[in-house]
């Protein structure tokens, strides 16, 4: 049995963001089944949420995985093609036992993933992930004789729920949008956001242009919503004058913007004008991963707010809003929580809060950004090199050596945080890389590290 993060057939990742795989090759449809029937039998009985985003493998799995389902006596509400925070308020909506959505998330379109999610619309967490790998590992599912199969139902509104409540939202400000007339390009990646995003923009009375938005799994760029993956969209901004613009990943969990120059701002930026706009409204904690900027931090700390840190993952951040009560939270990668509606990470919610902060301010997108501390930011990804966990331990030996002050935290990776910035490297739960991700105060000194601890890890 695999341990969290590890592969099965050396290309199966297995954690709490998913089982994820290269379609028919680490992923395919009897291992999708059987993982689908080992949640069954895990949740033992009623109805289960089953959502996917647009790519081209979705209706393969979503068949297998709905069957096996039916299988071990659990009922299906199957609600299409729709963001991944969409299952997450249909399950509570519908009062379902748990939910599965089918999706890679940022990953390329060969990739497909199930994602489970529990009767609260959360990631399941480690405890109930192990309860589902031992049951995979044993092959004893609970298979259920032909009068006590589940059944199937399809609901396709869960997409205009969601918008619905997200406007409805106290915390929005509908007026103020309104009034503020704003023209916004969308860079759905052709994904499950292609039509969620847009319609909750006009809802709110934003013009939308839109790109990318056919919701065919066309995945016209690389998915994931960073800046050099942007292009086409600020080339879209700047053509029709637009006062900034959006891109999410393909199930529409994470939110990227662009500014009125056609200029991706970065990812963690998101995040950061949130956390703004919210402890504007509600003063209370905020809580982020280990992988998220000091930015969101100083944020927090103007106005005397503490920020705590949690491991990666949405599950991890989730418990850690919890525990803490936070009012704001979620990662680094354009990911926002806000837990007044729901816990889970939602591109509409960021829309929404961050139309809201445009309108009320009246500032441009580059003018909120310079409100902001600046750091300089990179990430970088690679393959896992043999001895990996050996030439991490000597890179750390040389970083205590290198950096006075170093203070060290292990929940993830490793996170290492000195008096200009930080850096971490840790295994990624979603791709079979390690990630790497240095922040300073100078874009010099930025570099400088990240070159050192990459020749480290070579």
């Amino acid at each position: 049995m695999a341990k969290e993060g590890e592969f099965l057939n050396k290309r199966l990742l297995v954690s709490t963001s998913g089982i994820r795989g290269i379609v028919g090759s680490g992923l395919n449809p009897v291992l999708a089944s059987k993982y689908a029937a080992a949640y069954g039998t895990a949740i033992k009985k009623g109805k289960v949420v089953v959502g996917r985003d647009s790519r081209i493998s979705g209706e393969l799995y979503r068949h297998a995985i709905i069957a096996s389902l039916l299988s071990v006596g659990i009922d299906v509400v199957d609600i299409g093609i729709v963001p991944t925070p969409t299952v997450e308020i249909a399950i509570v909506g519908l009062k379902a036992a748990g939910g599965v959505c089918i999706t890679a998330s940022h990953n390329p379109s060969e990739w497909n993933a199930l994602k489970f999610l529990n009767k609260r619309g959360e990631f399941v967490d480690r405890v109930f992930l192990e309860k589902i790998k031992r049951i995979f590992a044993a092959q004893k599912f609970a298979f259920k004789g032909h009068q006590a199969l589940g059944s199937v139902s399809a609901d396709d509104s869960w997409v205009e729920q969601h918008v619905r409540q997200t406007v409805n939202l106290p915390v929005i400000n509908r007026r103020a949008v309104k009034r503020a007339r704003l023209r916004v390009v969308v860079d759905a990646i052709n994904g499950a956001g292609s039509v969620a995003l847009p319609m909750l923009l006009e809802c709110l009375g934003v013009k939308v242009f839109r790109i990318n938005c056919q919701g065919n799994g066309d995945f016209v760029h690389r998915p994931e919503p960073v800046a050099g993956n942007l292009t086409m969209l600020g080339a879209a901004v700047k053509k029709h004058r637009a006062d900034f613009g959006m891109a999410c990943d393909p199930d529409a969990d994470r939110l990227a913007l662009v500014d009125e120059t056609g200029r991706a701002i970065g990812e963690e930026l998101t995040l950061a004008l949130a956390v703004k706009y919210i402890l504007s409204r509600r003063r209370g904690r905020v809580v982020v991963n280990l992988s998220t900027s000091r930015v969101i931090e100083d944020v927090a700390s103007e106005i005397g707010v503490k920020t705590y840190y949690t491991p990666v993952g949405e599950a991890s951040v989730i418990a850690g809003m919890r525990k803490h009560k936070a009012v704001i939270g979620g990662e680094g990668n354009g990911g926002v929580i806000y837990p007044a509606f729901h816990a889970g990470r939602d591109a509409l919610v960021g829309a929404a809060i961050i139309v809201s902060l445009l309108a009320e301010s009246k500032k441009s997108v580059s003018d909120l950004v310079g409100t902001l501390p600046t750091y300089y930011t990179i990430k970088q990804k690679a393959p896992l090199p043999d001895r990996f966990e050996r030439k991490v331990r000597k890179m750390e030996k040389a970083a205590v050596k290198s950096f006075e002050g170093l203070q060290i935290d292990r929940r993830d990776g490793l996170r290492f945080d000195f008096s200009r910035g930080w850096f971490q490297v840790r295994k990624s739960n979603t791709e079979p890389v390690y990630r790497l991700i240095v922040e300073t105060d100078s874009q010099k000194l930025s570099r400088l590290i990240i070159n050192e601890i990459a020749a480290q890890l070579k």
